[in-house]
């Protein structure tokens, strides 16, 4: 069964991130004050065991194919992949953006909209995988022909892939339901049905291979039957589900949710997609240049993607310590012990960089060994085979820094960093060269790309890490009180709480300020940042930088390596907290979305304050310090954030004045008699409808 190894780093780290961070307020930050190398031995051994499983499950079925139908069938099997990929990619999409939907619901208490986001993404996974399997049976040959199928790997591609596209609806679907089992706080069940289906294929395999000589058709059936297991017992779950009721209601088919959906899962399709593109290039590469050579196409073809394939479980043991080690990294960023952010990191790269460099002897000076693993094939063969492991991993070595490099940064919430990182190597780096160096050394170039692709994207990890770990030096460790304190002589005769959306420099948080001492009640907005510094263990800092920003890249980061960032968690978190204050008393809220995280309350005010951007400059440079010729950049950047973070969590246009009572220029009346007209408003809007009751 053809799967990926990013599918099993979310299963296992979504499940133990989340975990780790509910341990951390139960168990006196464990995160916090554990010894480093034990918890990255208690977080990330699960992971590492969970991917290595995955890569041998691709790796057992290609061993099978090796010894009983011969290269050929290898090779054809690897000009099928790519359509099991996109498949992957689109149910990556669907249940890990289904899984972080019902994740964000649950945590705003809207469990009918949570349902309603699962029924969605089960539904369009439905759709799309029997649109998917119709297409790949109808336009079979076309497509092995986009992803390099030579006439000598035609006929064995066609009959494993015609099996293989029959299988692909329960593949995707359960591989959807998958990622939502485990956001239902099922990982055990979500990791048993995927063991169950890899030990049904490795036992089908050679069944069906040896003893009923069924050849590449009997690895296909192996792999659809093992698939159909898994995708009934996950079924089987949908009457299980802990946190939500699946009725028909939910499955009812609602574009703009299916949609978000999408959106919180793109950067899982992103990442399968991107794969699928390089090997769609590395295959028409090796058919070309391979034809004239002595080795012709199916051995360059056959042989490099069984490489890709060893090198995965390279991959699986540093991904596994680096994403098991993405919770202490998160921890202890945001509380500010950096020695600890440091250590851990040290740590991680050290291990990285020991089974990096032990891979590197062993392709370097066995590569006939691993090769003969799956099967034998003649001189060539073995030739070529032995040049595509010293060549194309040639720099294998640099594996143990770039991919610890970003999921560390995504750990610590710096998701540009952690996207180029992650997308660099093989979209920027890894295509360019096997185009351009192909042209100039023919097959050859093909392989000299592997670690011309790895140099350059170990040399961007080193340098964004070099630069990170000064930072960290410098940081300073005090954190400042950031309580708002208010008179609270209240002159309301209702709980009214008035939420205040604001340009930034426009002077809607003095405004706010100035109607909570008006009307005698509580001013929130910082007390927010204190109140789950306290609870989390995170510094005040870090959560006032991260909090209510959110930039376009971020998106591509969510679910790559964990399902909800670290937004997403202080967004949940700051979501209870207001919901919490709104419940006891009147007050003033300011930003962080209140108002749709109000708005089915009927005693809530919702304002948005605007100004010029002429007065928004001035703010910035008297009140913020900033320079002159800078502040007008950096507010609209500021006000981008803003407008994407609300954006992201309310499907809402952020300055839309459909979203608030009133919508108020600070510059046309001031400030103070803004606040006077706003305090006006609320009483006669609540107050009065006190007397005509009373009345």
């Amino acid at each position: 069964m053809l799967k990926s190894e990013k599918r099993t780093t979310q299963i296992q780290v979504l499940s133990f991130y989340a975990k780790g961070m509910k341990k951390v307020e139960k168990e006196e930050n464990i995160l916090g004050t554990e010894k480093i190398g034990k918890l990255i031995k208690k977080f990330s051994i699960p992971c590492i065991i969970s991917l290595l499983v995955n890569s041998l499950y691709n790796i057992v079925d290609q061993i099978f194919i090796g010894h009983g139908v011969g290269y050929l069938g290898n090779g054809a099997t690897n000009v099928v992949f790519p359509l099991t990929m996109i498949c992957l990619a689109f149910a990556l999409m669907l249940g890990d953006g289904a899984a972080s939907y019902l994740s964000l619901k649950l945590g705003e208490k809207k469990k009918e909209e949570a349902a309603k986001g699962v029924g969605n993404g089960i539904l369009i996974s439905v759709i799309i995988a029997i649109i998917f399997c119709a297409i790949t049976l109808i336009f079979l040959p076309q497509l092995l022909n986009i992803f390099g199928c030579t006439d000598n790997l035609r006929d064995y591609a066609l009959k494993y892939g015609g099996i293989i596209a029959m299988g692909l609806p329960f593949m995707m679907i359960g591989t959807t339901l998958n990622s939502i089992i485990r956001a239902d706080g099922s990982p055990k069940f979500s990791m048993t049905t995927m063991v169950t289906g890899a030990v049904l294929n490795i036992i089908l395999d050679p069944i069906l291979i040896f003893v009923f000589h069924m050849g590449v058709e009997g690895a296909a059936i192996a792999t659809i039957f093992s698939q159909f297991v898994t995708f009934i017992l996950n079924i089987a779950y949908l009457k299980k589900f802990k946190s939500i009721i699946l009725n028909k209601e939910a499955f009812h088919l609602r574009l703009s949710i299916g949609k978000r959906v999408a959106g919180l899962g793109i950067s899982s399709f992103i990442t399968q997609m991107s794969f699928v593109f390089v090997v769609a290039v590395e295959n028409n590469l090796l058919a070309k240049y391979g034809a004239e050579s002595k080795f012709g196409s199916e051995i360059p073809i056959t042989v490099l993607g069984i490489v890709m394939k060893i090198s995965q479980i390279l991959n699986s043991i540093i991904i596994g310590i680096a994403a098991g080690s993405q919770p202490i990294f998160g921890y202890n960023y945001g509380a500010r012990k950096f020695d600890r952010v440091k250590k851990t990191l040290k740590m991680v790269l050290g291990l990285s960089l020991v089974i990096s460099t032990i891979a590197f002897i062993l392709f370097q000076t066995i590569p006939e060994k691993l090769i003969s693993i799956f099967g034998n094939g003649d001189s060539n063969y073995m030739e070529f085979a032995c040049l595509a492991f010293r060549t194309y991993l040639l720099l294998c070595i640099c594996n143990g820094i770039q991919i610890p490099s970003g999921i560390f940064f995504q750990a610590i919430g710096k998701s540009i960093k952690s996207a180029v990182l992650s997308l660099s190597r093989q979209i920027a780096f890894l295509i360019p060269s096997m185009v351009i160096l192909s042209s100039i050394f023919g097959l050859m170039g093909v392989l000299y790309a592997g670690p011309v692709a790895d140099g350059l994207a170990f040399v961007i990890a080193i340098i964004l890490i070099i630069f990170e770990v000064k930072k960290l030096k410098n940081e300073s460790h005090k954190s400042e009180a950031l309580i708002d304190d208010t008179s609270t002589d209240n002159q309301l005769q209702e709980q009214v709480v008035i939420t205040i959306a604001r340009e930034y420099g426009s002077g809607g948080r003095y405004v706010g300020r100035l109607i909570a001492d008006k009307l005698g009640i509580k001013f929130y907005d910082k007390d927010f940042i204190e109140k789950i510094a306290q609870e989390t263990g995170l510094s005040a800092e870090y959560i006032e930088k991260n909090e209510q920003k959110r930039n376009a890249l971020e998106s591509l980061n969510n679910g790559y390596y964990i399902g909800l960032n670290n937004a997403d968690e202080l967004f949940l978190k700051e979501s209870e907290l207001i919901k919490e204050v709104a419940d006891k008393e009147s007050c003033v809220i300011i930003g962080r979305c209140a108002d749709f995280i109000l708005q089915d309350r009927k005693n809530v005010f919702k304002v948005f304050v605007y100004s010029d951007m002429k007065n928004k400059i001035k703010r910035a440079t008297d009140i913020y310090g900033f320079e002159k010729d800078k502040a007008e950049k950096e507010i609209k950047r500021i006000d981008k954030l803003r407008a994407n973070h609300y954006k992201y969590y309310t499907e809402k246009e952020w300055n839309n004045p459909a979203n608030y009572d009133i919508c108020i220029n600070s510059d046309t009346l001031g400030v103070e008699k803004s606040a006077d007209l706003i305090c006006g408003l609320v009483k006669e809007k609540f107050c009065n409808k006190i007397v005509t009751q009373m009345k």
